[in-house]
């Protein structure tokens, strides 16, 4: 039994090992991140005021500000965790990496939404 129970845990210690991303995959997240929320921004534009009477028109920029916002947020948080990742270690580079993180959310999101 003990025989069957280090083979089962060396399947799951094989099946659960780590895997290393793409090196490319943060830019083309990035990227998408990015596109999704400039057309967001443009659906937004080409939307006409005087639609919203009729309630039947709202599904499109409602959709537009929901998924440009997500992508918007998870840009900002990309961004912010690019720049935290060589950050000391221990108490002290906790609370800094946490305040840059916060100054690194606040700057980015100024850059995204400030411009519009």
């Amino acid at each position: 039994m003990s025989e069957a129970a280090s083979s089962f845990e060396g399947l799951l210690r094989e099946a659960l090992a780590p895997v290393e991303p793409p090196a490319d995959l943060v830019e083309r997240l990035e990227g998408a991140l990015t596109s999704i929320t400039e057309m967001a921004a443009d659906e937004l534009e080409a939307w006409e005021l005087s639609a919203m009477r009729d309630p039947r028109n709202w599904a499109r920029p409602a959709a537009a500000v929901v998924i440009g916002g997500a992508a918007g947020v998870g840009l900002v948080l990309l961004r912010a965790r690019r720049r935290a990742h060589g950050a000391p270690a221990g108490l002290d580079g906790l609370r800094e990496t946490a305040e840059r993180t916060l100054r690194d959310v606040e700057r980015e999101t100024r850059k995204l939404f400030g411009e519009r």
